[in-house]
């Protein structure tokens, strides 16, 4: 089975057994899962994901999973890959690819057509990652239409039970004074609108209108804040046009530029959770922009004095966090992988890491908060609240 992005920004493919409720593998993908197909005498599951960017490309990969190992390997050549559609095997060695185009440039029937290529091999537990090349995925254009599929889905499983209602993402978790919690859950992509302040971005900036010299103004989300912290596209002194840590003066008379967001000449970073310091310091989680999407090492934490931004330390990792929170001298971390992370407050070390599972089945964590005294409470993207014990 699989399921949607979301704000995990990750797909997931688990594989169960027929008659055992135990999860056998899971497998998270980059772009939404399109088609899937076991092969029909090997441990083997044939993915086929991606979408279209928005601008001219059909991005996507062809993955293979070994249900029994759990290893998964990528088979098209290429950082963009194409988008897969359908999978079909024909044979222990023959499977049939559909493909959309690469691209819709002048090419009004790309999102309504296809190709389909048939890739022959003799041992598909012997393939190579990145192996298949625009030559074996050669093929004829054939109609390919692409249905949503949600509306069939809702009936279906409305059929089973007119009360059902699907798990929302929890999107942050805090714990009442009476001991109760309070979660904000995701809000469903075809729920009636309602009007907010500002425009929503990924559930971390906040977006508002600003002045003339400013060309954006982004309010960062930092737990207990002594002042509102936004992010500020802006020339100061006469400098360069670069992205700056701003604090937004009291009563709304305007902001004070505190340091720019990168530390590092010729990055540009994106700032995400964090957390206030009893001392003023930030310590947030962000991203170093790539135009080929986020690379190893290019997710970070950081500690930065008060002062004038100099950090204090730096922890970097390959996937992106959701959700940051500190307690005495430590920080917490949430990462769209799965994990949780602990950090030393002081000087950044590690102290653990945990991939998150819940009955032995790999979830991702979307919304995490420190609860004194040495508990977490996690939030996941299939809409469960955790409350974990932390040594």
């Amino acid at each position: 089975m699989a399921g949607e992005p979301g704000f995990a920004q990750m797909a997931t493919v688990a594989v169960y057994g027929a008659g055992d409720p135990g999860c056998r593998a899971v497998l998270r993908t980059r772009f939404p899962v399109q088609a899937l197909a076991f092969h029909p005498t090997e441990p083997l599951l044939a993915v086929g994901t991606g979408e279209y960017d928005g601008g001219y490309h059909f991005e996507g990969e062809l993955l293979l999973l070994d249900w029994e190992t759990g290893a998964a390997r990528s088979l098209i050549e290429g950082d963009f890959g194409r988008q897969v559609l359908g999978l079909t095997w024909l044979d222990g060695q023959d499977l049939r690819v559909l493909m959309a185009p690469y691209d819709d440039y002048k090419d009004r029937k790309a999102h309504v057509e296809g190709h389909t290529a048939v890739v022959r091999r003799p041992d598909w537990r012997t393939v190579a990652p990145r192996s298949l090349t625009p030559v074996d995925l050669a093929g004829p254009r054939v109609p390919a239409p692409r249905p949503d599929g949600r509306d069939e889905a809702r009936t279906a499983l409305s059929a089973l039970s007119p009360h059902w209602e699907p798990r929302r993402q929890v999107l942050a978790v805090e714990e009442l004074p009476g001991g109760g919690l309070l979660a904000i859950l995701h809000e469903e992509e075809d729920a009636p609108e309602r009007p907010v302040p500002g425009d929503r971005e990924d559930g971390l900036l906040v977006r508002y209108r600003t002045t003339a010299y400013v060309e954006r103004l982004d309010r960062l989300r930092i737990r207990r804040g002594s002042r509102d912290y936004v992010r500020q596209s802006a020339r100061v002194r006469r400098g360069p046009k670069q992205d700056w840590l701003a604090a937004c003066s009291p009563k709304g008379s305007g902001t004070q530029p505190l340091f720019p967001l990168s530390w590092e000449s010729g990055q540009t970073h994106f700032p995400g959770p964090g957390a206030e310091t009893g001392d003023g310091d930030l310590v947030y989680a962000g991203t170093v922009y790539d135009g080929r999407g986020l690379q190893p090492g290019g997710s970070f934490v950081v500690r930065r004095a008060a002062a004038d931004g100099t950090p204090r330390w730096t922890f970097r990792t390959d996937h992106v966090a959701t959700d940051l929170d500190t307690a005495a001298d430590t920080a917490y971390l949430a990462y769209r992988n799965g994990e949780l992370i602990a950090l030393d407050l002081h000087d950044g070390t590690l102290r653990w890491r945990h991939q998150l599972t819940i009955a032995g089945t790999p979830a991702i964590p979307t919304a995490l908060t420190a609860a004194e005294p040495g508990r977490l409470l996690v939030g996941t993207s299939d809409g469960r609240i955790l409350d974990c014990a932390v040594v």
